[in-house]
């Protein structure tokens, strides 16, 4: 359970458009989730994308190591929203918003209140 296989990475620019101009957002600092339930034939119920703007993170090597965090942050705790989603397929997007690379605990916790605050919204 605690994976992120290829399978669960968001990819496809038709489908990152549909996520972009339908998908519903909620804020949950440092990120802002884009979500869209959707009719899909992949294997597995949710499928993510990492995004850390480049405006806010001039240099790579800090845009990188966010991601890893937020990858390494979802994959142990992706279990809150896989237990709510019923047989639904989901398209989940995290944007960093935060100016500063935050620690892994804090970050962890974060993810965590921004899982269950995402599950909430799909419950409802």
């Amino acid at each position: 359970m605690q994976t992120f296989t290829k399978a669960e990475r968001l990819s496809g620019k038709t489908a990152l458009d549909n996520l972009f101009e339908t998908g519903k957002s909620f804020n949950s600092f440092p990120f802002r989730l884009i979500w869209l339930e959707v009719v899909d034939d992949s294997p597995v119920p949710v499928q993510t994308v990492i995004s850390v703007p480049k405006r806010s993170f001039k240099k790579a090597v800090d845009r990188n190591r966010i991601k890893r965090l937020i990858r390494e942050g979802y994959r142990k705790n992706k279990k809150i929203i896989y237990n709510q989603i019923n047989n639904k397929k989901i398209h989940l997007l995290f944007i960093y918003t935060a100016r500063t690379i935050i620690e892994y605990k804090e970050m962890e916790q974060k993810i965590i209140t921004a899982l269950q605050h995402l599950a909430k919204a799909i419950a409802s």
